[in-house]
Formats: structure tokens, C-alpha cells, sequence
């Protein structure tokens, strides 16, 4: 017999290891793991107090299949919410799938992607953010994402935002009083302090919105190209970065022809670094290729790092590289004078008069880089954003959500200036009212939840 409301899956990766976890969620998750749990023990699975382990075999038609534990946790004190199971089994990937089978076979439906999240989120455990964020863990490249992904599960940005949306309730209630009982001094607010309200909480959420700049570059990285002509030192750098001689480094010009991609944590920055093929005039149709790939990655990059010899004078090739980059806006581009370490050349205050930003480093020794961390994050993490207690948005949906929020705000700021009455005000606040339940999840459609959930493994 099968139930559809109670799912089973496998919650750690397929694979050789020491255990496997099989977890099994719904309202009949206990009854259903009874069925093919056997405790070493007088009492069932079912007489198991919640989060006590039991130790006992997996079976499936009288045939023990494996030893291990199992863990009752009971609603709503779980992870879903509801009634779930967890047996703890040997981590063979044969051992692993035929616990999985036993468990099917028992009564469970196989879980979908996410379904074990989902159902905390409809059952109120977490917000949208919240899960969303439990994704992002997952799947963290760099400290700072697991850092800033931890946070929001742990609900430092769904706990702002539910300040904010509560602030707002309480604003919208008091211009229905002034709506409804004019004469009554009923409203929390006078009169006179509602556009007060409604100016501080556009600031709130407008400080908000300057979180995401920050919050992409930790989360998502920033696309960052090292370029520069040859032999200057761009693989050195690109290796200094990454931490390992990932790209080859030698004397004769012209060595890296094709593009090289590394993800690399930089101060509580990600950069996803890639070093290009030197920019100068050649013959050599190969070489040409990767001069031109060099270009069009340099302008389409969010983060240029344009690389100079600082013992050597400006070449003709220093002058073509400065040519390719004049268009692109001076915050997007970070001069690198290398080779600090030696004796200096001329090209250093002419560098620094064509870049707003410039970094004297030494990419033998790693001199400069402390600075260029500095600068770096200066760009990235305005005012100095502390990963560990600011709340910070990184999600595109969610700075929609907020942004819309915004928006509904700065017009009941508009329509009260301009001397509409109440009833207009309080309409554009409901609208920014619903725009911070997209963000959390209160009034999120059902596409955009299956959309969200689609993306986190089987067993989350």
C-alpha cells in the first residue's frame, strides 16, 4: 500500500562512506518505518519518544537487509514539521539503495527535489528566505557564502523584513483610523507623523536594497578578468590569487593563449577569476584568437584587473591595453603595477593618472595584496557591510520583492505631498504590504515556489 502524503529519500550523497541517512516525512512516517525497522528490543518504532535513537535492523519481506538506527522526531518538533524518520544505515551505494527500497516498499512515496524543505515551508517551520538560503549552504563555494547563507537560515534577513511588514501593518491600521473615525483620535499615529512613518520606513528598506551589490559579490562572485599585455605578470597574479600554479608561467612572451576560470575567495569577496591571453599586436593566428577572446571577456567583465610592469617603461602594448579599456567606467577597473619588488620604472604615474584605482603589488613575493583586498572590498562591501551581522540580500527575487516594496513606498510618499487623501496613501502601502510577503513567502504564487524548491537535491 502506498500513502502519497508521507515521502522517503536518500539525504546523503550516493556513494562509498561510513553511513547513509534515509529520511522519511508525513503523517504516517513512524507507521510506515515500523513496517521495515525492527528494534533490538521489546517495544516497536512506534513507542520511541521523540529523538531518542533506537538501534535495530532494516527488513523487507523478513529478509534483514542491514543494521543501523533509527530516530523518531514527532511533530512539529521536526525538521518538516511533521512526523519523520531517519534511519542511519551502513554507506555502501547497494546497502544504501535497497534501505531506500525496504522503505518504498513499506508505504513511502519517493521524495521530489527540495520536498523535505518545502514541506518545512509550508508547514510554517521556515520562511521562503529562509529556505532558500538552506539551498545556498549547500551549495557555498567560499566561507563568506556559507557564512552570509548561514545568517539568512538562521533568519537574520526574513527577521528584517518581518520587522518591516509589521512596522508597515501597524502604519496602515492607524490611517484606517484616521480613515474611519476622524474625529475619534483612535489611530496609534497623529496625523502629522504618518509621512514621518512612511519616510523612515522607505529609508529601511531602501538601506535594504544597497545590501545586494554586496551580497552578489559574496553569493553569486563578481566576473573578474586579469588582462593586461604580455609578460607583465598576469599568470603570476591569476596563481597568487587562486593559491596554486594553476596557470603556466614563463618568460617567453605569448604563453597563455586560451582563457583560465577559477572561483577564489578575496577578502569576503568571491572572484571568478580569468586570466587571459597577453594584449598586444601579433601575427600568430592562434595566439590572435586568444588575444581577442582576451578583449571581449576584459569588457564584459564586471572587475578588470589590468595588469603593468612597474620596472619597465610604458610600451606600445601598455598604451593599446589602457586604449581598450578607456570606456569602461573607472569603478569597474583596478590597476595592478607589479613587480613593486623591483627597481622602478617610468610607467607608474602615467598608470595612475589613466585608472581611478591603483594597486602597487608584487605577485613573486605578495606584496600589494593585502591593498588590493582592501580595495576590493571597499568597491564591493560599501560602508563596510559586516557579513556576520548585517542583513544582506543576494537573491534576484528577493531584491525584486523589496525593490517593488520600495517603490509602493516612495509613491504613498508622492500621493501624500501631494495632498491625496488617506484612502490613496493606504492603498500604495498594502502594495508594499504585499510586495514583503513575495519576498518572505506570505504571498509568493505557486510557480515561483515550485520554481525555488526545483533546484535543491533529493533528500533536502
Amino acid at each position: 500500500m502506498v500513502y502519497g502524503n508521507t515521502v522517503a529519500a536518500v539525504s546523503t550523497p550516493y556513494g562509498k562512506g561510513g553511513i547513509a541517512v534515509i529520511r522519511i516525512t508525513g503523517d504516517r512516517a513512524v507507521e510506515t518505518a515500523s513496517r521495515c525497522f525492527r528494534p533490538f528490543g521489546p517495544f516497536q518504532l512506534s513507542d520511541a519518544p521523540s529523538g531518542k535513537t533506537v538501534y535495530g535492523e532494516v527488513i523487507e519481506d523478513g529478509n534483514v537487509i542491514d543494521d543501523g538506527i533509527a530516530v523518531v522526531f514527532r511533530a512539529p518538533r521536526s525538521y518538516t514539521g511533521e512526523d519523520t524518520v531517519e534511519i542511519s544505515c551502513h554507506g555502501g551505494i547497494l546497502v544504501t539503495r535497497n534501505v531506500l527500497a525496504a522503505v518504498l516498499s513499506a508505504g513511502a512515496d519517493p521524495a521530489g527535489p527540495g520536498e523535505f524543505t518545502r514541506r518545512a515551508f509550508v508547514s510554517g517551520k521556515l520562511s521562503l528566505t529562509e529556505a532558500e538560503a538552506i539551498a545556498d549552504i549547500i551549495d557555498a563555494r567560499t566561507d563568506s557564502m556559507l557564512r552570509l547563507s548561514r545568517q539568512n537560515a538562521s533568519g537574520r534577513l526574513s527577521g528584517r523584513i518581518e520587522e518591516i511588514y509589521q512596522g508597515i501593518v501597524q502604519l496602515i491600521a492607524s490611517v484606517y483610523a484616521l480613515i474611519d473615525y476622524p474625529e475619534e483620535d483612535l489611530s496609534d499615529i497623529p496625523a502629522g507623523k504618518i509621512r514621518e512613518e512612511i519616510e523612515r520606513f522607505h529609508g529601511e528598506i531602501t538601506g535594504l536594497l544597497t545590501t545586494y551589490r554586496a551580497g552578489r559579490a559574496i553569493v553569486s562572485g563578481v566576473e573578474t578578468t586579469i588582462c593586461g599585455r604580455t609578460n607583465v605578470g598576469k599568470s603570476s597574479v591569476y596563481n597568487r590569487l587562486v593559491g596554486t600554479d594553476r596557470a603556466i608561467v614563463s618568460d617567453v612572451e605569448g604563453t597563455t593563449r586560451d582563457l583560465l576560470y577559477e572561483t577564489v575567495e578575496f577578502g569576503n569577496v568571491t572572484l571568478n577569476l580569468c586570466d587571459t591571453a597577453g594584449i598586444r599586436d601579433s601575427d600568430d593566428t592562434v595566439e590572435k584568437i586568444g588575444i581577442e577572446r582576451a578583449a571581449e571577456r576584459a569588457l564584459s567583465s564586471e572587475l578588470l584587473l589590468a595588469v603593468f610592469d612597474g620596472s619597465d617603461n610604458l610600451t606600445d602594448d601598455d598604451e593599446l591595453v589602457i586604449g581598450k579599456l578607456a570606456g569602461i567606467p573607472q569603478e569597474r577597473k583596478i590597476a595592478l603595477i607589479n613587480k613593486c619588488d623591483m627597481k622602478p620604472g617610468a610607467c607608474r604615474e602615467k598608470i595612475k593618472k589613466a585608472f581611478m584605482h591603483t594597486v602597487e603589488i608584487s605577485a613573486r613575493t605578495g606584496e600589494g595584496f593585502d591593498r588590493l583586498r582592501s580595495v576590493i572590498g571597499d568597491i564591493y562591501l560599501e560602508g563596510g557591510i559586516n557579513v556576520d551581522e548585517t542583513p544582506i540580500i543576494y537573491n534576484a527575487r528577493q531584491y525584486a520583492a523589496v525593490k517593488k516594496a520600495a517603490e509602493s513606498i516612495k509613491n504613498a510618499m508622492d500621493a501624500l505631498e501631494s495632498g491625496f487623501s488617506p484612502d490613496v496613501v493606504s492603498v500604495d502601502l498594502e502594495l508594499a504590504l504585499e510586495a514583503l510577503g513575495e519576498c518572505d513567502g506570505r504571498s509568493v504564487s505557486e510557480d515561483v515556489v515550485e520554481s525555488i524548491f526545483s533546484r535543491f537535491c533529493v533528500g533536502k
